[in-house]
């Protein structure tokens, strides 16, 4: 696999991004059921950033940078995070997150698992609306066979839900360590363990990925696996997967130089 491209993707409610090192391609099906695809050159990337504590910020911001680029070129593109359900299921994690936090009779250990159990609601929950959970399956599906060949499934190792088990971790002991700082120093040492495990998370889950067989790996990726397995993914139709490969096509058109 050393001729291959390392890429990533997102599902949409109604399609597939796919971006590789240097370039992205969206792929929709419009309301009239034809395939809309568009691809761009990234404006930020974030393998050039080699220091290891900004290097997970930087990939997190490249990702983000990507969503109005695909807006712009496809205003039908439909973003997870577009829909009103998807938006009250943030606005009820926060809620439940303050409700946590200001619970006394709660260990700091517990309030910090179960915030950090919290954050990854609204993801889930966008997850499982709509025809998004498919596409999530195609995009898996359509970069496996890129990279591995037939008999790619739905989940991959990349996914970003892999992230859960090691950010779990280094959250609960980023927050551990802030909850020892002055009182006046809470807000501050809290923002610090954040981007620190951010940091961490993005070095662990890569070395995840280069040692699979790895039993801490393993233990680490389980989380994340089961949430593929049983929430975050669905077998695509056919007409699904034929829009995942048409952004997997354009992607790697464009970063081959194929304009």
């Amino acid at each position: 696999m050393s001729d291959k491209l390392r890429l990533g993707g997102m599902a949409l409610a109604n399609g597939v991004l796919v971006h590789g090192p240097t370039s992205w391609a969206c792929a929709i099906r419009n309301a009239d059921g034809e395939i809309e695809v568009a691809a761009r050159r990234k404006r930020l990337i974030a393998s050039k950033v080699r220091n290891p504590l900004l290097r997970g910020p930087a990939r997190l911001l490249e990702a983000i940078a990507l969503l109005p680029q695909v807006k712009r070129a496809l205003p039908a593109a439909k973003l997870p995070m577009q829909n009103g359900r998807v938006f009250a299921a943030i606005a009820g994690a926060s809620v439940a997150v303050k409700g946590v936090r200001e619970n006394e009779r709660l260990r700091p250990a517990a309030q910090e698992l179960l915030v950090s159990l919290l954050s990854f609601a609204p993801a889930v929950f966008a997850l499982r609306g709509g025809e998004l959970a498919h596409y999530h399956g195609a995009e898996h599906i359509a970069i496996g066979r890129y990279e591995h060949g037939d008999g790619a499934t739905k989940e991959h190792e990349r996914c970003g839900g892999h992230l859960i088990g090691p950010l779990l971790a280094t959250t609960a002991v980023g927050n551990a360590l802030a909850g020892l700082a002055p009182q006046r120093l809470q807000k501050s040492a809290r923002a610090a363990a954040q981007l620190g495990a951010l940091a961490a998370t993005t070095e662990l889950f890569g070395w995840m990925t280069r040692h699979p067989d790895n039993l801490l790996a393993q233990g680490l990726s389980k989380p994340g696996h089961e949430l593929q397995h049983r929430l975050s993914t669905a077998e695509p139709t056919p007409e699904q997967l034929e829009v995942a490969e048409a952004a997997l096509a354009a992607c790697l058109a464009l970063e081959h130089g194929d304009d």
